[in-house]
């Protein structure tokens, strides 16, 4: 059965400019996923919100995961505080497996998005969750908490999000998607 760890932010200090924070809107995206993954026979492991990232960090190498998904929304460094907006797909810039993984998550949200031309995938190496975890690992900026519009779509849009992101689980694990509904 393929398995994977869930890991919506931890980050409860990075509020909403509507309102609400990272952790919470994160763990509704999480919420959303689970029974499609579910129903698509994917083994699902989450952290908790109390966690701190080396805790994360620790139960995701714990276990025999063949993916590591952090849900994360992002904000705009303080001087164009507001200003960005997009989805960021970001993998270990050494993974081949995590840019297919990326790649997968990336078109997926392009159909969902409101302008498909802001949904970017990046490499790097500094974020820990995506260094220091064994499995392949993607961390998804969804769009940033900071932008009004963005804010708002993540809002509104928490069970499309989900969906999406669950369809591209099954996709880059290779197994048929199964709606529970």
């Amino acid at each position: 059965m393929p398995s994977i760890y869930l890991s919506p932010s931890v980050q409860e200090y990075n509020p909403y400019i509507i309102g609400g924070n990272e952790e919470y809107y994160m763990n509704l995206v999480a919420d959303a996923m689970i029974p499609y993954l579910n129903a698509s026979g994917i083994s699902v492991t989450r952290n908790n919100p109390g966690d701190s990232l080396a805790q994360v960090i620790r139960q995701s190498n714990a276990g025999n995961y063949d993916l590591h998904l952090a849900l994360h929304s992002n904000s705009s460094p303080e001087h164009l505080a507001g200003t960005l907006q997009g989805p960021d797909v970001y993998y270990y810039t050494y993974s081949d497996a995590g840019r297919r993984a990326a790649d997968i998550i990336a078109e997926n949200l392009k159909t969902i998005y409101p302008n498909p031309n802001l949904v970017t995938v990046l490499p790097t190496s500094t974020l820990a969750e995506l260094r220091r975890t064994r499995a392949v690992s993607v961390l998804v900026e969804i769009a940033y908490h900071d932008n009004y519009d963005d804010a708002n779509w993540i809002k509104n849009n928490i069970g499309t999000i989900g969906y999406n992101l669950a369809l591209s689980v099954t996709e880059i694990l290779g197994v048929p998607f199964i709606s529970p509904y």
